[in-house]
């Protein structure tokens, strides 16, 4: 009884020290509720969905078996994004996910949508699927503005465009096996984006973009499905 006890305890003092260097707790969601109604998504909680501009409103997003389960719609005609207010300079993300397919990803993109010199307000991003992690400077690479409206313009970039794309990006093979539970904890520290996932190193990444003074809000981005749950959100 008592080595249990001990046991306990030192978990318990892990887990608070843990707590301690990611910061200050802003927000917390088990999902362990019941959506008031099953036809449009209703997470609740502050969360929100474009399931209503970009899937014609069908529900994208399903509170179940105490975790959000993410999919696209055939509607659809942009990847899933599920956003909460997440506002710090420094901080962090901590959450379990699952992919139940070698096709599935999980991205978490940071944004402010205030920064008007960037395409909907993307900052940087970490996303994960099954054979590797990539962490992603937008704000001063694919979606600073100029950049993205001559992309989709289909427009020549220019060669200070094309420069600025170099580098942008890291991109980490690491092997995610799908149909299981991982922990993944993001953190943001100035220009340094790091990851890792079931407490092992998942790769790290400096970029200017990573340092923008105001992350005001977190996409969980679902190209198709995801499933997350233990939701935290950090500030240093």
């Amino acid at each position: 009884m008592k080595t249990t006890l001990t046991l306990l305890a030192a978990l318990t003092l892990t887990a608070a020290v843990a707590a301690d260097d990611l910061g200050q707790l802003l927000f917390q969601d088990d999902f362990a509720r019941n959506e008031s109604q099953e036809k449009t998504d209703d997470p609740g909680n502050g969360w929100g969905t474009n399931s209503k501009s970009r899937a014609k409103g069908n529900k994208q997003v399903d509170l179940r078996e105490g975790a959000m389960y993410i999919y696209l719609s055939p509607e659809a005609n942009h990847a899933v994004s599920v956003t909460h207010a997440a506002e710090f300079t420094n901080g962090a993300v901590s959450l379990r996910f699952m992919l139940e397919d070698e096709k599935d990803s999980l991205g978490l993109d940071f944004a402010d949508v205030g920064c008007k010199e960037v395409h909907a307000g993307h900052l940087f991003a970490a996303r994960i699927s099954p054979k590797q992690v990539t962490l992603q400077d937008l704000k001063t690479g694919g979606m600073r503005l100029d950049i993205h409206d001559a992309r989709q313009a289909k427009k020549k970039l220019t060669e200070e465009q094309a420069q600025a794309l170099k580098g942008k990006q890291k991109i980490v093979p690491l092997a995610t096996e799908v149909g299981k539970w991982h922990e993944l904890v993001v953190k943001i520290s100035g220009e340094e984006l790091s990851a890792t996932i079931d407490g092992k190193d998942a790769g790290s990444f400096s970029s200017p973009g990573i340092a923008h003074p105001t992350k005001m809000m977190l996409r969980l981005a679902v190209p198709r499905n995801a499933v997350v749950d233990d939701v935290k959100i950090w500030k240093k």
